[in-house]
């Protein structure tokens, strides 16, 4: 119920404090949760409690395929400091430039309600807030990098096509990018695709690239970050506290823009036969590993048949109720 305040002489008003970022907003007396949104992060306003993860350790969600796929890379011999060495002569400082001069800075005065949002995720996860930007590209995407400091770069395709409880799911995956301490290898990840396409001849540090191009550390590489998309994902749900809001991000992944004409629960639903298909028949999971092998990420039907299955297990229930 929202609260009624008494103001003297103006007359009395009821207002409900945002459960995301604490604004107080001014409601009807007549208001129910859901009704109306935030004034300042733009998302649904309710009297529901919002957890807030004071110690929150990565390996409390971290996906098992995750860890399993950084541990095959980490026993690459001198992979850390060759991967230090790769992004300090390549591209990372380009990618610095290149956002800051064609993107747009987020910050409390420049889109606040994305600003507001990306507080939300790193109060929640309790994270120190990186650098923002977005970007006019009509890919639907986002990613974080930058092995100093930290880099979150939304794409316009991406804010268009997504509730303000979606946004925040995104944001919060990027978040847990940063929580999970996938920084690191992910930058070099993202910079190893670019490479892929433009060749290493012309690169300053050309040995060391060639080191992390060769077939093994980059096949490792590139395994590890499709899997760490699963974490960060599991990341994104302890801030929007809610799966059906990460399984929609995926079913507009998979199908488009036209939400209006899916079926959520048909999507879910195929998202679990495909992960049933994927347990009982090797054949099909040979196929859907190396169709994947080819994507920077895994299958949205897969990323949401595993929020589903980590949400209904009771690995996420018992984190909300630490």
């Amino acid at each position: 119920m929202p609260k009624k305040e008494s103001t003297g002489a103006i007359a009395e008003r009821y207002s409900v404090r945002c459960r995301y970022c604490g604004q107080k907003n001014s409601v009807k007396e007549d208001y129910k949760n859901g009704q109306a949104n935030c004034g300042k992060c733009k998302l649904p306003l309710s009297n529901a409690p919002h957890k807030k993860f004071a110690d929150l350790s990565k390996h409390e969600y971290v996906h098992p395929a995750d860890s399993k796929a950084l541990a095959a890379l980490k026993a690459i011999p001198g992979i850390d400091t060759a991967l230090r060495k790769f992004l300090s002569v390549t591209l990372e400082s380009a990618m610095r430039i290149n956002f800051m001069a064609s993107s747009v800075k987020i910050t409390p005065q420049q889109y606040p309600d994305l600003h507001a949002k990306l507080q939300v995720a790193c109060t929640t996860l309790g994270v120190e807030m990186p650098d923002f930007f977005l970007q006019q590209n009509p890919v639907v995407n986002a990613f974080t990098f930058g092995s100093e400091r930290h880099v979150i770069v939304l794409f316009s395709g991406l804010i268009e096509r997504l509730t303000d409880e979606e946004i925040l799911a995104v944001i919060a995956h990027e978040v847990g990018h940063i929580h999970a301490e996938h920084v690191l290898y992910l930058t070099a990840a993202r910079i190893f695709e670019l490479l892929l396409k433009a060749g290493t001849a012309a690169i300053p540090g050309g040995e060391i690239a060639k080191f992390i191009l060769n077939t093994t550390i980059s096949s490792a590489l590139m395994a590890w970050a499709r899997r760490a998309e699963l974490s960060c994902d599991r990341a994104g749900l302890l801030v929007v506290q809610d799966p059906h809001v990460v399984g929609r991000v995926m079913m507009k992944l998979a199908g488009g823009t036209f939400a209006s004409k899916m079926d959520y629960e048909q999507f879910i639903e195929q998202g679990r036969e495909f992960q049933k298909h994927c347990d009982e028949n090797q054949l099909d999971n040979f196929w859907a590993n190396v169709i994947n092998a080819g994507q920077t990420h895994p299958f949205p039907i897969w990323r949401v048949a595993e929020i589903i299955k980590w949400a209904e297990e009771g690995e996420y229930n018992a984190l909300m109720q630490k």
